[in-house]
């Protein structure tokens, strides 16, 4: 849905929690009734147009389109099906986890061995697929909400545990701004929700750090991977041991 269209919606709630009818409205703005339904009808409005119509209601245009963001359906997880189309072709992936990054596509032309034209193209099914809604100029908004999160044990993750986990911890973590850590132990069953809570605003601050220092020269940035994880979980060796 365009965002004119997401507009023209969040304008007719207003209208109907107002009680304002459109000859009401017509009056406000000084256009005929006919045209005011046309305009809603057809979607069709200009930004003087949707300024108007704000006044009319007293309804501040940011605030408007605040409710027109609140209302955008994000995804919070894809499914099944789409996952497995990510992971069917490993450029489409690459492209997927760059999006995941709002990189630009000069951004990705520029860092790996993909053509303008096999760019837009992987844009393009990323758009179909549902992660992305590609904009004129190869722009594009990404449609996922910022607590999205790959399927636990779907095609995504189990692509990354197959192909990729060996190869991240075959790293020595000693580089500047590496670390790793291990830590166990035994807590309430109430507070491990807590720490996963903590977890997800850690990823959610670098997520938005990256984001932030994208403005930076890129000789000043540097690539990470930050992997968090928790779980209920005894190496077999130890379990083996137990009584």
């Amino acid at each position: 849905m365009s965002t004119t269209a997401d507009l023209v919606l969040a304008l007719k709630r207003e209208l109907k929690a107002e009680q304002m009818t459109y000859a009401d409205l017509a009056r406000a703005i000084g256009k005929a009734e006919s045209s005011v339904k046309r305009m809603l009808a057809k979607g069709d409005l200009s930004l003087s147009q949707i300024d108007a119509i704000c006044r009319a209601l007293k309804l501040d245009f940011a605030d408007l389109a605040r409710q027109v963001a609140d209302n955008q359906q994000l995804l919070a997880q894809l499914t099944q099906e789409q996952e497995r189309a990510v992971v069917a072709d490993k450029k489409l992936l690459l492209v997927a986890i760059c999006v995941l990054s709002q990189w630009t596509m000069e951004q990705i032309t520029g860092a790996y061995r993909l053509s303008e034209v096999q760019a837009i193209q992987y844009l393009a099914q990323l758009d179909r697929i549902g992660i992305i809604e590609l904009k004129p100029l190869n722009r594009y908004r990404l449609k996922l909400a910022k607590t999205f999160r790959w399927r636990p044990h779907g095609p995504v993750m189990e692509f990354f545990r197959e192909h990729a986990m060996t190869d991240y911890f075959a790293g020595g973590f000693g580089g500047n701004g590496e670390s790793l850590l291990l830590v166990h132990g035994s807590i309430s069953k109430g507070l491990a929700s807590t720490f996963t809570d903590r977890m997800q605003r850690v990823a959610q601050d670098f997520a938005q750090q990256h984001l932030a220092d994208q403005k930076l020269p890129r000789k000043e940035l540097q690539g990470y991977t930050l992997l968090l994880a928790m779980r209920s979980w005894e190496f077999d060796v130890f379990a083996a041991f137990r009584r």
